[in-house]
């Protein structure tokens, strides 16, 4: 799916938005400028897109961090609890289809939802580092990009925080919970 033009007025909003969420999160990324950040937003049409649907779909996007290799801002969903827009889904569209087949009613899946958003689902190792910036998912869960030797088995990984401890669980790919979601992640 190819991104969708924000008028002027929403590419705006979301970089005023954007920047308070900045000002308030210094700790998530200490020694980065905004005006940085902001100037190549503004060329990227498509990742402005993406971050905004990021926050449509209530992840409360921010930046964490710098690629080494590239140079590329990382930005990744912040709220403090998995995106309520992004929730009762399952993993894959195989798991999806097995459930609708079964009637039951789910909100999509995470690999199909991330790739027409344009980002990436936290793997294990961004979801721990994550988790060093503040206590996200401490009532919720969040479903991994999960290695390809684990879905051929047909599961699926998800990550959570409980007893000051954050936990990554397995389930089958075709399980959805209310409080299951995912984190997306997005280099620019």
């Amino acid at each position: 799916m190819s991104p969708v033009t924000l008028s002027k007025e929403q590419r705006e909003e979301l970089l005023k938005l954007l920047k308070e969420r900045f000002d308030k999160n210094m700790k998530r990324h200490e020694g980065f400028e905004w005006a940085d950040m902001r100037a190549r937003l503004v060329r990227k049409t498509g990742a402005l897109w993406s971050l905004s649907e990021m926050e449509r779909t209530g992840g409360e996007p921010d930046v964490i961090g710098r690629d080494q290799e590239t140079g590329e801002y990382v930005f990744c969903d912040c709220s403090a609890e998995s995106p309520h827009g992004r929730r009762n889904v399952c993993y894959d569209r195989k798991g999806q289809e097995k459930r609708e087949k079964e009637g039951l009613r789910l909100a999509g899946n995470v690999l199909d939802m991330a790739a027409a958003m344009g980002i990436e689902p936290l793997t294990e190792e961004q979801y721990r580092e994550l988790q060093k910036l503040g206590s996200f998912d401490t009532k919720t869960q969040s479903w991994l990009k999960t290695p390809a030797e684990i879905t051929k088995l047909g599961g699926a990984i998800f990550g959570d925080r409980r007893f000051g401890r954050v936990f990554v669980y397995h389930n089958t790919a075709p399980c959805f919970y209310a409080g299951r979601g995912f984190r997306g992640l997005l280099k620019t």
